[in-house]
């Protein structure tokens, strides 16, 4: 089986525009080079020591580094949104796509101040040929953790890695005294839409909540889906003033979206507690309850609000 690697035009700066130099590369074979075929599958029995994607590229980047001297390296995954830079991007670079079996891998580029010589380059190509199936089965291994962490339906984090991930920025929060809010997110009167226009639409309407979620937050901040149609939303570095303008601003523009499932249009609002972490001895179980009960204020105070609730409020 052959691994297929894009080679782009090398000794060229780095962002200029890609040329169209695209070359197949079998797999060294016995009768090649023998020293050839070692350092390929040298390389490729020390990548398969890690399942982790930027441990082996930094594994990559030593190896290479022994025999050919550069300034950066950079692996990048778009579909993935993988990027990866050790050292400093310099003037002339050689850029490979990664393929095998018609799969992309990504795009590796290197980069140093001298221009690369052809000898030099063939070596790369060498290397790299032992890296696409470590590389392919790292990349099948973060997709397998990531789909076990995401909500199918919606694609944000599900309920199984919530209390993980709050409980790390939580006792990140106390360690470092910086801010943390958490908003409870419950969609009102689901059941109805349900009942009036089946599960699919249903299904439809959470979807479209989560996007417009997404949309309102940081990059920073994350978001779980914790029930059928409630959510909750982690701000980091966020203080009371902060996530209460945020909140509404989020209940504004789900309140005005217009939502189109199968043709039907469907209007929907929610209900949004809010809490903060509080300076001392605060838990992950102590702020959830806080942000609950703030939530049942806001279904209480006839839906489609915001309310804060802290240790020293009912």
């Amino acid at each position: 089986m052959n691994a297929v690697i894009g080679k782009q035009n090398q000794n060229t700066p780095r962002y200029d525009r890609l040329g169209n130099l695209a070359m197949s590369l079998p797999l060294p074979q016995k009768d090649d080079n023998p020293d050839e075929l070692e350092r390929a599958l040298r390389l490729s029995g020390i990548l398969q020591t890690t399942l982790e994607v930027d441990k082996l590229i930094e594994i990559l980047a030593h190896e290479i580094l022994r025999l050919i001297e550069y300034q950066s390296i950079c692996y990048t995954h778009q579909d993935l949104g993988i990027e990866q830079t050790i050292g400093e991007p310099a003037n002339h670079s050689c850029t490979y796509r990664l393929v095998v079996s018609g799969e992309t891998l990504g795009e590796l580029v290197l980069t140093r101040k001298k221009k690369f010589t052809k000898a030099e380059t063939a070596l790369i190509e060498t290397l790299l040929c032992g890296v696409v199936y470590p590389l392919r089965n790292a990349l099948l291994y973060q997709k397998a953790i990531e789909a076990a962490h995401k909500d199918p339906l919606t694609g944000v984090n599900n309920r199984a890695s919530m209390d993980e991930i709050i409980d790390r920025e939580v006792n990140l929060s106390s360690r470092h005294g910086s801010q943390l809010s958490l908003l409870a997110l419950d969609i009102d009167l689901f059941k109805k839409i349900n009942d009036t226009h089946g599960h699919a639409t249903g299904d439809c309407v959470i979807k479209a909540v989560a996007e417009a979620i997404k949309t309102a937050i940081r990059s920073s901040d994350m978001v779980f889906r914790y029930g059928g149609e409630e959510f909750l939303i982690l701000l980091s570095n966020t203080d009371r003033e902060g996530a209460t303008l945020l909140a509404d601003r989020m209940r504004q523009k789900i309140e005005e979206t217009c939502i189109i499932c199968d043709g039907t249009q469907v209007s929907t609002t929610v209900s949004i507690g809010i809490t903060c972490m509080l300076p001392e001895n605060d838990t992950r179980k102590a702020l959830f309850s806080r942000a609950d009960a703030a939530l049942y204020q806001a279904k209480s105070s006839g839906r489609n609000c915001c309310k804060f609730f802290s240790a020293d409020e009912d």
